[in-house]
């Protein structure tokens, strides 16, 4: 059981930043980690992930602009988001798995707006 808690999300305008954090209970150096985002009416779509071997993944929607990254030492894996756009807009949520087992997190907003 990994329990993953979410933060770094709020209100932001178009072409700004944000930085979110996903931290775990345990230690994640086998997981598999990804980075979902949920906007209002639609269905939760994978943003990033990243390997144990640390090989990462981009939504081409976001490639040049998201950044994944982990910290296996602190457990914890982090999304840089630059030159954010309002379609960027929604609940994104941690996901970390491994031999078939998944856990999320509970998720954090993000609004670009201005």
């Amino acid at each position: 059981q990994v329990h993953l808690e979410e933060s770094g999300g709020g209100l932001v305008q178009p072409g700004g930043s944000l930085r979110l954090s996903c931290a775990a209970s345990g230690s994640i150096f086998n997981y598999f980690m990804g980075w979902y985002r949920q906007a209002p009416g639609k269905k939760r779509d994978l943003v990033a992930s990243i390997t144990s071997e640390e090989i990462t993944n981009y939504a081409d929607s976001v490639k040049g602009r998201f950044t994944i990254s982990r910290d296996n030492a602190r457990n914890t894996v982090y999304l840089q988001m630059n030159s954010l756009k309002v379609e960027d807009t929604g609940v994104y949520y941690c996901k970390a798995s491994t031999w078939g087992l998944a856990w999320w997190g509970q998720g954090t907003q993000v609004t670009v707006s201005s």
